[in-house]
């Protein structure tokens, strides 16, 4: 059985004490873990780390595009949209609302006392530990991966526990690096209105990065669970030189998937603003 001394040991093995770590996690890849997915993300803590997690919201905040709608957006704007669940609805840092598919220990994240969670209605990140409020206030509507740029900043790593590449949202960074502009979709803003806000594309196509990476991860079995550990900013760098150097690297290989054709040439076309200069901020 997995404590939570097993999960700090084997963070200390792999010199990440006083790290601040992006967690993407299967607690299920564990095996069986004594109390569960709070015993995880305790033994994540300990020793001064931060923990930074992704705590998506997209099902509940998501509405329909206004008037304004950007070409290559991956968006078709003639279909009837069905996520219409946030028309309503307005999202605070203070909702402990969650899509279901973000699993058991962001959950456990957003619930810790003191979490600080991003100023993002669709996807947000939220973070324990000393390093908190630094990281994750750097996120904002138009800056989805803010807390990313953070957590390189403060020589931060991302571990994968017992998931792939495909969970990895720093890969999604290094798009925006090799020149790409994020997606743009839409909720309400803190006065009701709609507003836009970046988010990510398509993801499948990230295990394509395997060889690309393999240098520079570092490997540790917890139970049942291998952890993959990346260098953030190391991550991002060699990434992002693959995209510019062959831009298909990212896609998922179905030929009708509109995100992985729109990411590839560029992202959406934003009046007034270059892609490239977009990517390289």
């Amino acid at each position: 059985m997995v404590t939570g001394e097993a999960v700090t040991a084997a963070m200390r093995h792999l010199g990440l004490s006083g790290r601040p770590v992006c967690v993407h996690a299967s607690l299920r890849s564990f095996g069986r873990v004594e109390g569960g997915a709070t015993t995880v993300v305790d033994g994540l803590l300990a020793e001064g780390r931060t923990v930074v997690v992704p705590s998506f919201s997209w099902r509940a905040f998501a509405v329909p595009p206004p008037g304004a709608r950007p070409p290559r957006n991956a968006w078709d704007y003639s279909s009837p949209e069905s996520e219409t669940a946030g028309t309503h609805r307005v999202y605070t840092p203070d909702t402990d609302e969650i899509d279901e598919d973000m699993g058991a220990i962001p959950t456990a994240v957003l619930a810790k006392a003191g979490r600080v969670r991003g100023n993002h209605p669709l996807c947000s990140f939220t973070a324990a530990g000393p390093l908190a409020d630094e990281l994750i206030g750097k996120q904002q509507p138009l800056r989805v991966w803010g807390a990313l740029e953070a957590l390189c900043e403060h020589d931060g790593v991302v571990v994968l526990m017992g998931v792939g590449l495909g969970t990895m949202s720093l890969l999604h960074l290094a798009e925006q690096r090799a020149g790409r502009n994020p997606f743009r979709r839409w909720a309400n803003g803190p006065d009701g209105n709609t507003m836009e806000v970046e988010a990510g594309g398509c993801s499948g196509g990230f295990g394509n990065f395997e060889p690309v990476l393999a240098p520079l991860e570092t490997k540790e079995t917890v139970g049942a669970s291998l952890w993959r550990v990346f260098p953030a900013q190391a991550t991002i760098d060699a990434a992002a030189r693959a995209i510019r150097q062959d831009p298909m690297i990212t896609h998922c290989r179905h030929p009708g998937c509109g995100r992985c054709r729109d990411a590839a040439a560029g992202g959406p076309v934003l009046e007034g603003r270059d892609n490239q200069k977009a990517g390289s901020r």
